[in-house]
């Protein structure tokens, strides 16, 4: 995720682990056989590490192994070097984009070996939050001005005596270091690993109505189970963000795009152009990251009975 710098959850689909918006990777041996096969009826889609990115491929699999009759492959890719897969033809599709624009000049622009595909119809934010029993306390602590007067109730043990902004896994597109060092903050980013890790430490919080801030993402199910408020940081601006280790302002919000290896685009026949025309809402894709993650339900299940309840949506994508 620019995030989802992207929500990491990623790995072949039947085999995913629960992650959920954003390193490098060698593609050699991930690669899966069926990308870019001629003639053939495969498809093979880029899995990121979080599980909005999980539940895209989850509907897109089902729909088209169930109704267009394709075999698909999924394979585990971080954010950055799933572009190289693509270019490469290593992977067919990334479903879910947070805005990469060094990848998009190099590889749509000046090379050409990758295609626009569409929005998908999810629009995502970055941002830093705190839980909203804590916002009820401490009413100015959405005011990013105001978070130093409350450093002492982020201290942790990883934080020192500073306190903790939790990030999530190291490979997410994050501004956060930055963010607390331009700002001048007295905190220190503490990297959950995961956002699974970080998942499960929001909820042991807020079990125990303790304070934390964190960076966080939305489309995100999570919310739905602990209420989170954003902390108010100086606006975004185009370009505000543009030199990395100059920022001092919030996150964009950022419609998500779909992207395609461009002879796929062109010559992928059914496939392809379901996936073009593969567009949801917020409120569809967090309903099947809700069964995967918080219900249990595997990707396919979930996928299923999404798809079960949802005809008048995606029989438009199949059209």
């Amino acid at each position: 995720m620019r995030f989802r710098t992207t929500l990491t959850v990623a790995a072949g689909a039947s085999a995913l682990a629960l992650l959920t918006g954003c390193g490098a990777a060698d593609m050699t041996k991930q690669a899966s056989p069926f990308a870019n096969a001629r003639g053939s009826k495969t498809v093979t889609l880029s899995v990121q590490s979080w599980v909005g990115a999980q539940s895209n491929v989850a509907v897109a699999q089902y729909l088209l192994e169930h109704k267009l009759g394709y075999r698909v492959d999924t394979v585990q890719v971080d954010e950055v070097p799933a572009w190289d897969a693509l270019s490469q033809g290593r992977v067919d599709a990334i479903l879910e984009d947070w805005g990469h624009p060094d990848q998009e000049k190099r590889y749509i622009d000046d090379k050409a070996t990758i295609a626009r595909g569409g929005g998908l119809g999810v629009t995502g934010h970055i941002g830093w939050y705190v839980p909203t029993y804590l916002v009820r306390q401490h009413p100015d602590i959405t005011d990013w001005h105001n978070l130093n007067k409350y450093a002492s109730l982020f201290r942790t043990a990883e934080s020192g005596g500073e306190g903790q902004l939790m990030d999530g896994s190291p490979s997410y597109v994050t501004n956060d270091k930055a963010l607390v060092k331009n700002l001048k903050l007295d905190y220190q980013v503490v990297f959950a690993g995961s956002e699974a890790a970080q998942i499960t430490q929001i909820k042991q919080f807020a079990k125990e109505k303790k304070p934390f801030l964190t960076y966080w993402y939305a489309p995100q199910w999570l919310f739905r189970k602990v209420p989170m408020t954003e902390v108010k940081l100086p606006p975004y601006k185009e370009g505000c963000d543009a030199d990395a280790a100059k920022v001092a302002c919030a996150y964009p919000h950022t419609p998500l795009q779909k992207y395609l290896n461009s002879g796929f685009a062109k010559s992928g026949g059914a496939a392809a152009a379901f996936l073009k025309k593969f567009r949801w809402t917020t409120e569809d894709q967090n309903e099947v990251s809700l069964m995967i993650a918080d219900q249990k339900l595997s990707p396919q299940e979930a996928a299923e009975k999404w798809v079960d309840s949802h005809p008048s949506v995606w029989k438009k994508w199949l059209s």
